[in-house]
């Protein structure tokens, strides 16, 4: 049986304004500051449409068809206001910009792996976590107490590579060049891995929404949609 992944836990962030553009790689994303948008109570679907072309033709007795275009659709979130979370302020100040956004969702973010290790200074760099069980092109982020090494900065997104048992060295971009580190580092390091296929990247227009009310006994809700601009890369 596939496992099963929960909503319950999952994060959605919001980037940096981005130049229009309907189709995006991953290293469309490589340096973006990201800020989690506090408040997420409900999550909206999420994925491609595809429109479909027909011609009815009089020899065949038969409609044709064929594929068009593709449409990200509208992913329609409810959040719980927050005057005061650094990402609704986020959202808020995009709302108001006629350009895109990138934006990343972690789906079931609230059991990543994680593991304190060390890192080599080598070309490349190599990660030492006995058993880690991750597969290559799995994301990972790093913190640390101290200093990373060069080549390695703390809270971006890299992705394993050249996987072993108790090793693995990362890259900026699924199956790219793997790092090289050098100059010094200090203090404890923290790998934290998502699971591999379960956060999404894509662009998208900040669109506001009404404030939703109801009985008494209710939570007062936003509904905030992010109208999907480009395909959604999952990684």
């Amino acid at each position: 049986m596939a496992q099963l992944y929960p909503v319950a836990g999952s994060k959605i962030f919001i980037g940096q304004r981005v130049a229009p553009k309907g189709v995006v790689t991953i290293a469309d994303f490589t340096g973006q500051s990201w800020t989690e948008i506090g408040g997420w109570a409900s999550a909206g679907a999420i994925g491609d449409t595809q429109e479909v072309i027909t011609q009815n033709l009089i020899n065949e007795g038969r409609t044709r068809k064929m594929k068009g275009t593709r449409n990200g659709g509208a992913m329609e979130n409810q959040f719980v206001p927050d005057a005061t979370d650094a990402g609704q302020i986020a959202f808020r100040a995009a709302i108001d910009d006629c350009n895109p956004y990138a934006f990343k969702i972690e789906w079931g973010a609230s059991c990543p792996r994680t593991s304190t290790v060390t890192i080599t200074i080598d070309e490349p760099g190599v990660v030492s976590w006995t058993a880690h069980g991750l597969a290559n092109g799995t994301p990972v982020t790093f913190t640390t107490t101290g200093t990373l090494p060069t080549g390695l900065t703390a809270g971006t997104i890299y992705y394993v590579v050249g996987a072993t048992e108790d090793t693995f060295s990362v890259a900026a971009t699924p199956g790219g060049t793997a790092i090289e580190t050098t100059a010094s580092q200090s203090g404890v390091h923290t790998a934290t891995a998502g699971e591999l296929g379960m956060t999404d990247l894509f662009f998208g227009l900040a669109l506001p929404g009404a404030r939703q009310g109801g009985e008494a006994n209710t939570t007062q809700l936003r509904a905030w949609t992010i109208e999907v601009d480009s395909n959604i890369v999952e990684v």
